[in-house]
């Protein structure tokens, strides 16, 4: 392919990663840094993409450089785990393709060390499976302890908080959908 065949396919793939994670032209501006005009553009291939345009889209969309431009595939399948640090958490995505279900590692403080202790509500469905430690975890107005290897799944639109039921940080499995993932992983507010 020629690097004009390359960069054409960049603007659906684009498109079809945000439209994906059901995300708007504004809200990946806002993520990116580059205006909803430009994003625009890159979508419909009226502007041709740079690299400095192109690494903050990767990044917002947690794909690889090389999924944006339809790079080779190297025949490696194993995924380059890269810790993200939100609110006191350590979140370790474990699944890379954009859109549907996506599994994560969640690292909680010890207890008393969280950020906040606010409940919160988003659509879609959760599940989680608690490797290590034991888990605080509150759903609506019950209060559940579980400990190594219980799990638990519920309608996230029902207010809910986990966090570390002690002196240890607990390690969960995690799993949920694109409008889970958007209420974890957006940036956080300055």
């Amino acid at each position: 392919m020629s690097n004009d065949d390359v960069l054409a396919g960049v603007g659906p793939r684009l498109r079809a990663l945000r439209q994906a994670r059901g995300a708007t032209l504004a809200g990946l501006a806002t993520e990116t840094g580059l205006t909803a005009s430009t994003l625009s553009r890159l979508e419909n291939g009226k502007l041709r993409p740079t690299l400095e345009q192109l690494l903050p889209l990767a990044r917002a969309h947690g794909v690889p450089l090389d999924d944006l431009v339809a790079a080779p595939p190297t025949g490696d399948p194993r995924i380059h785990l890269r810790p993200i640090r939100r609110s006191g958490l350590t979140i370790v995505p474990l699944t890379r393709r954009a859109g549907g279900m996506q599994a994560y590692k969640v690292i909680y403080p010890p207890a008393g060390r969280a950020s906040t202790t606010k409940r919160q509500t988003h659509e879609g469905y959760e599940w989680f499976y608690v490797l290590n430690g034991k888990v605080r975890f509150v759903l609506g107005d019950q209060e559940f302890l579980l400990a190594e290897g219980e799990a638990a799944e519920f309608d996230t639109r029902v207010p809910h908080w986990i966090g570390s039921a002690d002196h240890r940080p607990a390690e969960l499995l995690t799993l949920f959908g694109p409008q889970g993932e958007r209420a974890h992983l957006s940036p956080a507010k300055r």
